[in-house]
């Protein structure tokens, strides 16, 4: 009775056999994964250590990117803009700067886009705007809000001198320097009329400051500014169109115009581009223009490179027989307009040396506005 039973259990149990092996997948998953549905964390195939991974601009589970980059940095604070308001913004853009100091390289225009979006938020209402002003990555927040103000206006000439008013401080100027580089097409000739409106001379000079910063260093990705740098003109006077200036211009010419070099000379590949910079400078036909060349140039050393002061105060050691103190100077001043607490002093001269460290403690800070 109970045989017939038996050999029908066994025959089921054959039959339940053959079809598991048939329907499992036994091809060996790849090395960190998991197959669908399982919680268990992956098996590592070896035992060695994997690699630490090269940042990459790639969003992190926290949605935060391993690596900012000015694309993804401008849209992320244009959205919190959009969404929030530009205080929050600029916050998280100065919390940003704090925890990774290579944005500070490229945080300016970032915060340019932030006062462009501001604005149109409030639908032109400039008060407004600049209500949230803070001073994070050389006041570009207030660059940005007075330069698209200024290119929207329906009388630029006028505006130049009221847009700022009453208090009419350098760093709203700069911005206008920025605006009037818009208004005139990217023509300094144009742009230096609407600045020689200004009465007085720290006014005209931080409006020239806008000018050339917007000339030689837009957007590293935007080749506009490159194009009004015509090769052959360049080839024949390598720190073009600065001599050519007026008297009162020509000092925010030669200290931008390191920009516009590094950015030829691939800095960021080619980290021997800052000496070489320094190198150029002395091509400038005057005592000033070298000065204030090699001046800009620190400023760009320590933009770019501001989470190492020393590395950056050895490649002023590298230049010639004199610049060591212009080169040390520009390092201060952009050290100052960056953080907008002229720490200077107190957080970056400590970290020096020698010779830099002693040229550190007595630099005045330079201009108040020049990012």
């Amino acid at each position: 009775m109970y045989r017939p039973l038996a050999l029908l259990i066994a025959f089921c149990l054959y039959v339940a056999g053959v079809w598991a092996v048939a329907t499992t997948e036994w091809a060996p998953a790849a090395a960190g994964t998991v197959a669908h549905g399982s919680d268990a964390a992956p098996v590592s195939t070896t035992s060695a250590p994997a690699p630490k991974p090269t940042p990459t601009p790639g969003a992190s589970p926290s949605g935060t990117p391993a690596a900012w980059t000015l694309s993804t940095l401008r849209n992320y604070l244009v959205g919190v803009t959009d969404t929030k308001d530009p205080g929050v913004a600029l916050a998280d853009l100065e919390r940003i700067t704090r925890s990774s100091p290579y944005v500070d390289g490229f945080c300016h225009p970032v915060a340019h886009e932030i006062g462009h979006a501001a604005l149109a938020k409030y639908k032109g209402n400039f008060a407004k705007a600049v209500s949230y002003r803070n001073d994070v990555c050389g006041s570009g927040f207030l660059h940005g809000v007075v330069e698209e103000k200024l290119s929207e206006s329906p009388n630029p000439t006028t505006a130049v001198t009221t847009l700022c008013a009453p208090e009419q401080t350098a760093s709203c100027i700069h911005g206008i320097g920025h605006g009037a580089m818009f208004v005139s097409n990217l023509d300094v000739g144009g742009a230096e009329q609407l600045c020689d409106r200004f009465p007085q001379v720290y006014q005209e000079v931080a409006c020239s400051e806008g000018v050339f910063m917007q000339l030689f260093e837009p957007d590293e990705t935007d080749p506009k500014a490159l194009a009004k740098l015509p090769a052959d003109k360049l080839a024949a006077e390598p720190l073009y169109p600065c001599p050519e200036q007026p008297t009162g211009y020509q000092s925010a010419c030669y200290f931008y115009a390191p920009s516009y070099f590094l950015q030829t000379h691939d800095y960021t590949a080619h980290p021997g581009a800052f000496v070489q910079a320094l190198a150029w400078c002395l091509k400038a036909p005057s005592r000033a223009g070298r000065a204030d060349c090699t001046r800009g140039t620190g400023s760009r050393l320590m933009k770019y490179n501001i989470d190492r002061p020393a590395w950056t105060a050895a490649q002023c050691e590298k230049g010639s027989s004199g610049q060591l103190s212009d080169c040390v100077s520009g390092m201060v001043s952009y050290w100052n307009v960056n953080y907008h607490d002229g720490s200077a002093g107190s957080k970056l001269c400590p970290q020096l040396s020698g010779d830099a460290r002693q040229i550190c403690s007595l630099a005045t800070g330079g201009s108040s506005s020049a990012d």
